[in-house]
């Protein structure tokens, strides 16, 4: 089993209602639906912490292109898919 550790949250009265509601209605516990948000979410934002280093990290690189050569790139690509008639 893996370990775990308590960490103790406020919760609007209206929200805890609702995550009852969800665990009730999945057959969860509420405590395992509230460390599965919590995941999520820290998963989504570490994920785009990661992106902002990643693009800071390009940025200090060099690895750049300038707006007029991306829409130059854009135009192009859209041309082309068309048929060379756009």
């Amino acid at each position: 089993m893996t370990a775990s550790t308590t960490m103790t949250i406020r919760l609007d009265p209206q929200l805890k209602a609702k995550l009852g509601r969800l665990a009730d209605g999945t057959r969860r516990s509420r405590s395992f639906l509230a460390a599965e948000a919590v995941e999520a979410y820290v998963d989504r934002e570490l994920a785009i912490i990661d992106g902002i280093e990643r693009g800071l990290a390009d940025v200090e690189s060099g690895r750049t292109v300038s707006h007029d050569d991306a829409m130059a790139s854009m135009r192009q690509a859209i041309e082309d898919a068309a048929g060379g008639t756009a």
